[in-house]
């Protein structure tokens, strides 16, 4: 049977969500967000079959919200009463501890299934002319179930196999956001604070790969970042405190001329890299 897909926000995720349920299964896309040139943009370009609203909720089979974290709540809470008992409603947020405190317990107060969801793949521009089909072909899709039947967490699954993903991860919404601050967060923040000193605006025919990898994710949504760093402040803080930690260890070694111990710090970050073979 043929599904209905409703996404909610066709910026980077959402537009490429759109675009691969179009260009790899057989369901309807219906996409709803506030800027009518987006939408425009999606049904010129075949992303979605149908510019939505409220009235398109109550048939949807799968309800994906790719808003921020906050706007995501806020949307369930305002359209609660559309959302029918099969609809399968699941997120595409970069934290989880937020979502899961308050969705959850929603929707199983009005009997709908929910299952948290972070597909692990971005670029560094933003918003609906960016998306792509194959963003996320090989990428890794976590999932938390919060509680959610099993049968709703293997549908998703499913999906994120039909999308092209490479594999999915099961998790709870602590260690989602315990693993993100470090592989994601604490990463986008050293870009921005690199970028910062005033050698870098000299940096061009001084540069080679080591810039342009530090520096990438500078190019950051500060709106939507500020929002994930606050709501996951206690795991990201204590990754800053660690990375704190070892560069000031570093800096002594330099500072002191102890050349035994700077070699002893870098053997330990080399040795960690090699063993780890990625």
């Amino acid at each position: 049977m043929k599904k209905n897909i409703v996404i909610v926000g066709l910026g980077l995720i959402g537009g490429s969500l759109a675009k691969a349920f179009k260009k790899y299964t057989d369901c309807s896309v219906v996409g709803i967000d506030r800027d009518s040139s987006v939408l425009n943009a999606a049904l010129a370009c075949g992303a979605i079959d149908k510019i939505g609203g409220s009235e398109d909720i109550p048939s949807a089979d799968v309800l994906y919200l790719c808003l921020y974290p906050q706007a995501d709540i806020d949307f369930i809470t305002q359209h609660i009463h559309l959302i029918n008992p099969n609809c399968l409603v699941t997120d595409t947020c970069g934290i989880k501890s937020e979502i899961c405190a308050h969705l959850p317990a929603t929707a199983k107060e009005f009997g709908f299934p929910f299952v948290g969801g972070h597909p692990m793949a971005g670029k560094e521009q933003n918003g609906f002319g960016a998306s792509d089909a194959d963003l996320f072909r090989g990428a890794s899709y976590l999932i938390v179930p919060c509680g959610a039947p099993e049968q709703a967490v293997d549908f998703l699954k499913s999906i994120a196999a039909e999308l092209g993903f490479g594999g999915t991860v099961v998790t709870t919404p602590e260690h989602h956001d315990k693993m993100i601050a470090f592989t994601s967060q604490l990463p986008h923040v050293l870009a921005c604070a690199y970028v910062m000193s005033p050698r870098c605006p000299e940096h061009k025919g001084y540069s080679a790969g080591s810039y342009r990898d530090v520096s990438r994710v500078a190019n950051i949504n500060e709106q939507l970042w500020a929002e994930l760093f606050i709501d996951n402040r206690q795991a990201l803080t204590e990754e800053l405190d660690t990375l704190m930690e070892h560069i000031t260890e570093i800096k002594n070694a330099v500072t002191d001329c102890n050349a035994e111990s700077l070699r002893t710090l870098l053997r330990r970050g080399r040795l960690v890299k090699e063993r780890l073979g990625e």
